[in-house]
């Protein structure tokens, strides 16, 4: 008897009908002989709607207790996919992220993992139960709820697989797999039969939504292969699993955009030992994640030294360096909104010469300036105007020959 986790997205559970859809779903495939997980998202939009009711009540609201406001959304789910099972006439129960056994440390809004006690999904499985566990959310060692940020009921359907230690595990979306691009982009980007654990963390860091990069991280550190696939139709997904030597043929594996970006400077910054980890540590102090970071050439004994953070991070970014660039001697701190990263996946890079300048010249050809830089083993990222985002995503893709044959 096989043991098979899905995980349904906000889309799929969006409204009655579609929780009716998944149930039926979901009983096929405990009728097939399988014991069934399923993790669940808040329904869509939920969130949002949980967010934007916090903030009328408070402008900044203190984050433990929006960990308590948050987790409802899934609870709610959780609940009204139990009850549709009922009506199908299966044994269901509901378990939220703390009876399910998952312990996370205590950063409130985003936190981590540290580990999943499954002894009571082992049990209600054992007892013919389809058990349905609510996503992105957990509790710390003293008792307090938490939420794993955007995304997060990803990072719930893999640990949970790797905990139960799952034959299979699925993560049910509204799209049919990882593709290219983002469809809604370029419209001929192909779907993806299967991608390495690295080239999918890169594509989810990256800006692409299919899937959070916590979550193929955690699953690329346990091993567990998973599969994503549409909750609206029986077609085959893409399969994210461990890379193979045939993988290197395919030179480039997908472009992703991320417009959910800023750009901070601190100006007339004193070139001396020691000044950017004043930075950088008071960045890393107030939880804030950073992505490509650009120090100019020295002049004078001053210098600019730029990053990139999530646009929404970028008032609470400048905010932590008023004091720092008072104290080190800077001339400001400011933040630029409006800009996008755009990025170049594929782990055949490593054996293949000449992408950059690729990319370089297709962007010059179509007039976009560059204004940033950022290289691995397997990707090229450049950060560029957001006007400009999805002109240079459609000639990436052609230029690379990514488009459906």
């Amino acid at each position: 008897m096989a043991v098979i986790v899905q995980k349904y997205g906000g889309t799929s559970v969006g409204n009655p009908e579609r929780i009716k859809n998944v149930a039926r779903r979901v009983l096929a495939t405990q009728q097939k002989g399988n014991k069934v997980v399923v993790v669940v998202s808040a329904m869509s939009g939920e969130t949002d709607s949980l967010i934007k009711l916090a903030k009328e009540v408070h402008p900044e609201p203190n984050e433990r207790e929006m960990d308590v406001l948050l987790a409802t959304g899934e609870q709610t789910t959780i609940a009204l996919l139990a009850m549709a099972l009922h009506a199908l006439g299966a044994k269901a129960v509901s378990l939220t992220g703390a009876q399910a056994g998952i312990v996370t440390d205590g950063i409130h809004t985003k936190a981590r993992i540290a580990n999943v006690t499954p002894k009571r999904i082992h049990e209600l499985l054992d007892e013919g139960n389809i058990v349905i566990v609510a996503g992105f959310q957990g509790t710390t060692p003293e008792g307090h709820i938490t939420t794993l940020g955007r995304g997060g009921s990803d990072l719930s359907a893999v640990a949970i697989a790797a905990a139960v230690k799952a034959d299979v595990c699925q993560i049910y979306t509204d799209v049919d797999g990882v593709y290219t691009a983002d469809p809604r982009i370029v419209p001929n980007a192909s779907k993806l039969e299967e991608i390495s654990y690295d080239e999918m963390l890169e594509l989810a860091a990256l800006g692409s939504k299919v899937m959070q990069a916590r979550s193929v991280e955690f699953a690329k550190k346990f091993s567990v292969v998973f599969e994503v696939r549409s909750s609206f139709n029986n077609n085959p997904g893409t399969t994210v699993k461990e890379e193979t030597s045939k993988m290197e043929d395919v030179v480039i594996r997908g472009v992703a955009v991320d417009k959910n970006q800023a750009k901070v400077t601190i100006a007339g910054v004193p070139d001396k030992p020691g000044i950017a980890a004043k930075i950088f540590k008071a960045i890393a102090d107030a939880n804030i994640n950073i992505d490509v970071i650009v120090q100019n050439v020295s002049e004078k004994g001053f210098t600019d030294i730029s990053f990139t953070v999530a646009a929404n991070e970028a008032a609470k970014s400048a905010k932590v360096l008023q004091p720092i660039v008072k104290e080190i001697g800077a001339r400001e701190a400011r933040s630029t909104p409006d800009i996008a990263k755009l990025s170049v996946v594929g782990i055949g890079m490593r054996s293949h010469p000449g992408i950059a300048a690729k990319i370089f010249e297709m962007l010059a050809a179509n007039g976009i300036n560059i204004d940033m830089i950022s290289t691995s083993e397997i990707k090229i990222s450049v950060i560029i105007g957001l006007k400009d985002a999805d002109k240079a995503t459609r000639a990436i893709h052609d230029a690379f020959g990514l488009a459906r044959s």
